[in-house]
């Protein structure tokens, strides 16, 4: 069982959303005799080094072969196992997406896709490994949820919601190696509920995974400058709470969607698309990686490249309430 106490969460901060993944993977296996983790040769990269050791009848790696990987993962839940599948975001949204839309979208089987690395957290390994677009594909297939952590303690809520949740979704871990702790105390998670992380009168921003924290920081700057801005954490992409975004949109200037990752499908084009349908919304703006290929570097010098490091977002919200 997972426990959720402010000194627990404080540990978990020293390690990564991929390697917090598969501790909690296997924390929840003894409960839940029907998990199966499966990755393509990515056990130690997902956490999943102790799972293996402890449970290795339901545990098996599938190669660099993302396309067998998920016809694998297929098999196993048509048997009855609630299987989770990982690999680096950029490879199992892309070379395997024609199985992840029959055998998952169209077959409805009960897999969790786990990408890790997504976003820019690999820094210098460049647009191979980028996971970029994974979102925009996966919001492209009907039936699949897909779900953006903001940090360690949402991973493990997420884990949790995924091991009961019935048929196919996404899980996105974005972010480098240690990221910060956005949730320090135990709250209730339910899939496809945002979360208000801060009330505000002018301004709505709503964010996930790494950029909840940048939210908050930027939230946090303006507030200095006279502009009141809520932040919610829209932690589910898909199904998108757009009866939370039309409860917090309402007497606000501007809404403002912040994402790691490409803008064309992502979290910005969901809340877009809802708001095109809305009588008398605000103006959005929707920031996020635009339509180019980043140049490859450490991790700060990709968000400022990008205009997502706190600096570069909150003089972009700045300059469209003047």
């Amino acid at each position: 069982m997972i426990e959720f106490t402010p000194k627990i969460i404080k540990r978990w901060m020293m390690l990564s959303t991929r390697n917090a993944f598969g501790t909690f993977l296997t924390d929840l296996a003894e409960d839940h005799p029907e998990l199966f983790a499966i990755t393509a040769d990515f056990t130690k990269s997902t956490g999943l080094t102790k799972f293996k050791e402890l449970y290795p009848k339901q545990f098996l790696t599938a190669g660099i072969a993302e396309q067998n990987m998920v016809a694998l993962a297929s098999g196993l839940a048509s048997e009855g196992y609630n299987v989770f599948a990982s690999s680096f975001a950029s490879f199992v949204t892309t070379r395997c997406y024609e199985q992840v839309k029959i055998n998952l979208g169209y077959m409805q089987h009960n897999v969790k896709l786990v990408g890790i690395a997504s976003g820019l957290g690999v820094s210098h390994q460049g647009n191979t490994h980028y996971g970029l677009d994974d979102v925009s594909l996966m919001r492209a297939i009907p039936g699949i949820t897909i779900i953006v952590p903001s940090d360690c303690t949402e991973v493990a809520k997420a884990t949790i919601a995924l091991v009961n949740h019935k048929g196919p979704a996404y899980l996105r871990l974005v972010g480098e190696g240690f990221i910060p702790i956005v949730n320090p105390d135990d709250y209730e998670f339910q899939i496809g509920k945002g979360i208000v992380k801060r009330e505000g009168a002018d301004i709505l921003i709503i964010a996930n995974g790494t950029m909840v924290n940048q939210s908050l920081k930027v939230a946090e700057e303006l507030e200095k400058e006279g502009v009141d801005a809520a932040v919610v954490n829209m932690h589910t992409v898909k199904p998108l709470d757009t009866a939370l975004i039309q409860k917090q949109m309402q007497g606000k200037k501007l809404v403002v969607t912040v994402e790691e990752g490409q803008l064309n499908g992502g979290l910005g084009s969901a809340v877009a698309e809802h708001l095109a349908s809305t009588a008398q919304a605000p103006r959005l703006i929707r920031l996020g990686i635009a339509d180019f290929f980043p140049h490859a570097g450490s991790y700060p010098f990709l968000l400022k490249q990008c205009g997502l490091d706190t600096e570069s977002i909150k003089n972009t919200i700045t300059e469209n309430i003047r």
